[in-house]
């Protein structure tokens, strides 16, 4: 079921997706290359601009060796795939920062828009009943 909503996800980010588009109306593809090196990623609720938790990125040239580092903590590697003009990721289940004692696994996209990254995060807590989802916006910027 997972494979399926994140392929679902992902194909409705990008569709909506506004800008780099390339003559003809199609998506520009996404060169991981661009986006390699390290990031500062701002996580925020959905409908917010209060800053919930700020992470390391770190991002190769490869879908290889991804990973994401919050504060205190040992870097929790990530699974990376591309899909037209987007890096879709998938981490978890780790311990979530938000949530103390409590599992979580993520899914989301990020574009390259102006130099940052932008894009959005499904947060999926363990044992959380009706309060099990977050959706998480993101925005990141390259760390010298």
């Amino acid at each position: 079921m997972r494979p399926i909503l994140l392929f679902c996800c992902a194909l409705s980010f990008t569709a909506c997706a506004k800008g780099g588009e390339q003559a003809g109306g199609e998506a520009a593809t996404l060169n991981l290359a661009d986006v390699a090196g390290k990031w500062t990623i701002q996580s925020m609720a959905e409908g917010s601009d209060s800053v919930l938790v700020t992470y390391e990125l770190n991002a190769t040239a490869t879908t290889e060796g991804w990973t994401i580092v919050f504060p205190g903590r040992d870097p929790i590697p990530l699974h990376v795939t591309t899909g037209g003009d987007s890096v879709v990721t998938h981490a978890g289940p780790f311990q979530s920062v938000l949530r103390p004692g409590v599992m979580v696994s993520t899914e989301g996209a990020m574009r390259l828009v102006n130099g940052q990254l932008e894009g959005w995060s499904v947060a999926h807590y363990q044992g959380a009943g009706a309060d099990s989802v977050l959706r998480i916006r993101q925005r990141g910027a390259r760390t010298p």
